[in-house]
């Protein structure tokens, strides 16, 4: 082993005599993070900070409920009682289900707005949900989950101690896939910050969120390869067979880019003067 990174978890949080529970502290921070960048540049699309705050509200909402209740229907044998269905603050969201009941809810909003403000507001939210998971994801390293078998990678995390959510000995080496997404997904944030708002020429819309569901497909459908404890089907997790799906849209979505590029500049579709005006770049 070469190498390893020392590892306790840390499921609470004592300010004096008020002890926080960090797996919901760090679900709370992400969510206002990925509103706060999604409602900050969606106002050079001419879309309101009311409303992005108002869609991300709807989102948020489904998506707890939607990857709790995926957690719970693959982690039955976790439920001991009727309270911990619904005891998200202990850890336990599953991101398939949350993502895809989230994009349910979001359909109706995004069918009032023109093709260009849709990709738009596809990648600023894009931007949002990365920044978001990788805030969220300190959350589920804080309460010991995901984890994977034994491992002489120099990013294994070699398990000292502290209450955690999946079984681990003290002093084995494990693979942590909570701290892989960590840190994949700074690296995606980083690249999309970059592509979207500092990069020029401007790239289309629709770049962002190809170039999201490209990279978080291909990177969860590996990282899920190393965890011991996922339910699978056939061998897959539900997450996986969710990117399955996303990696396919990605590579389509950067694949028509010129075409929708090409259809914007004809006038095809003008679009409100906000949608027009998005494509300079953004300070």
């Amino acid at each position: 082993m070469l190498a390893s990174i020392p590892y306790h978890t840390f499921p609470l949080i004592h300010l004096g005599p008020v002890a926080i529970r960090t797996f919901g502290l760090m679900v709370a921070l992400g969510i206002l993070t990925g509103t706060w960048l999604a409602a900050h540049y969606a106002q050079r699309f001419g879309v309101s900070k009311d409303e992005v705050v108002s869609l991300a509200t709807r989102l948020v909402i489904a998506g707890v409920v939607g990857a709790r209740l995926t957690w719970v229907l693959t982690h039955t044998s976790s439920i001991d009682s009727p309270l911990d269905v619904i005891a998200v603050w202990k850890g336990g969201l599953q991101f398939s289900g949350g993502f895809i009941l989230a994009v349910l809810v979001a359909l109706p909003t995004f069918r009032r707005w023109s093709s260009r403000v849709k990709w738009q507001m596809g990648d600023v939210l894009a931007l949002g949900l990365t920044f978001g998971l990788a805030v969220g994801r300190i959350g589920c390293y804080a309460v010991g989950e995901h984890f994977g078998k034994t491992t002489t990678f120099f990013l294994g995390v070699h398990y000292l101690g502290g209450d955690t959510r999946e079984p681990v000995a003290v002093g084995q080496t494990i693979h942590n896939t909570a701290l892989y997404e960590l840190i994949h997904l700074l690296f995606l944030g980083v690249l999309l910050w970059w592509v979207l708002y500092k990069r020029k020429p401007v790239v289309t819309p629709g770049v962002g969120i190809g170039i999201f569901a490209l990279w978080y497909g291909v990177a969860r459908f590996g990282t899920d390869f190393l965890r011991a404890y996922d339910h699978t089907v056939f061998g897959l997790t539900g997450a996986q067979y969710m990117c399955a799906v996303l990696v396919p849209v990605g590579i389509w979505i950067l694949v028509r880019t010129k075409v929708r590029r090409r259809r914007w500049d004809a006038g095809d579709e003008a679009g409100p003067a906000e949608g027009k005006a998005s494509l300079a770049p953004v300070s």
